[in-house]
């Protein structure tokens, strides 16, 4: 019997039909709505494999109930979404898509960066109203980029690439990081300081490390309280690093200039969010890998990695070996 794998969103057509090949596949085709949990419990009990999301909770509770499971890939480079003890407990293989992302996650991050800076959407918002009267000379007036700082913490695959663009802005680029990158340093031309001396001294301060529960509030009011007044915040990591009551009120009470922000600590955020009051915020709909060759090509590594744990193979992007 072919082994059944379950999808818990819809991917492209092609990755189903190579699924298809040598699976039994069944996915969740209401593209706007999550996989249910009482229909996660259900499929996955019998699925041999599962092509999970970010979105999905792929907790200890429903990996308990996975008999048959071998294997989970995720669409996606996080993956604290997943209990990974409990799953290699079971014996059960859990693989992401690292890599494929980057340039376009990178793209996104300086795209919104720019954006906060220059106060696109509030720019635009304004026209759409009507509100554009005249040519005024400190009308919606932003802060620059070229020749500024930019500080990095977490410089991993995505970090790097940031640095990269920045550079091409003339950037003075500095970055804290957990070790530091010999390499980067010299090949992009990067300074490694300390978290301290990064928030005092960049104009803008990007986030790119993993959420784990060392960084959950990674970056809170006492953090604020050392960056510049004219400084710039951007997330496009995950929600949860950063406090978001603290940086609200950093915000509201100008201890900060603006904050960029593509993740939440809840997703979709709430309509009623206090961060969304300000204008001084730009806000995104996590979409920072949300490129159409970006997604194929992750949809199509999540399947390869999928079909070779189902057949007994180490996938590519084992995240626990």
């Amino acid at each position: 019997m072919k082994p059944k794998v379950f999808i818990t969103r819809q991917i492209p057509e092609a990755v189903i039909r190579k699924l298809e090949e040598t699976c039994e596949v069944a996915v969740w085709k209401y593209e706007d709505t999550p996989v249910p949990r009482d229909v996660l419990e259900k499929e996955i009990t019998e699925a041999h494999g599962l092509f999970c999301m970010l979105t999905d909770s792929i907790d200890a509770a429903l990996i308990q109930k996975a008999n048959k499971l071998k294997v989970i890939s995720n669409l996606a480079v996080g993956y604290n979404n997943i209990d990974i003890e409990a799953a290699s407990e079971k014996g059960i293989k859990v693989t992401n898509t690292p890599g494929v992302l980057t340039e376009t996650t990178a793209d996104l991050t300086f795209a919104l960066l720019m954006a906060t800076a220059r106060r696109i959407t509030e720019a635009s918002d304004f026209l759409r109203a009507g509100d554009w009267k005249t040519w005024s000379p400190m009308l919606l007036t932003g802060q620059d980029i070229y020749n500024r700082t930019l500080g990095i913490i977490g410089l991993g695959r995505i970090g790097e690439a940031i640095a990269r663009r920045a550079k091409g802005f003339n950037m003075n680029v500095v970055y804290h990081n957990r070790s530091r990158k010999p390499d980067a340093e010299e090949s992009i031309g990067l300074t490694y300081v300390s978290m301290d001396e990064l928030l005092q001294t960049s104009d803008y301060v990007c986030i790119m490390t993993p959420y784990t529960n060392e960084t959950k509030n990674l970056i809170h009011a006492e953090h604020f309280k050392m960056m510049k007044e004219n400084a710039i915040l951007i997330n496009t990591a995950r929600g949860g690093i950063v406090n978001e009551k603290d940086l609200y009120d950093a915000l509201k009470n100008g201890e900060i200039w603006a904050a960029g922000l593509d993740v939440f600590e809840e997703e979709p955020v709430p309509l009623d969010h206090p961060l969304l009051t300000l204008p001084n915020v730009v806000t995104l709909p996590h979409i920072g890998s949300a490129s159409i060759s970006t997604r194929n090509i992750m949809a199509e590594v999540a399947a390869s990695d999928l079909l070779k744990a189902v057949n007994g193979e180490t996938p590519v992007h084992l995240v626990n070996p």
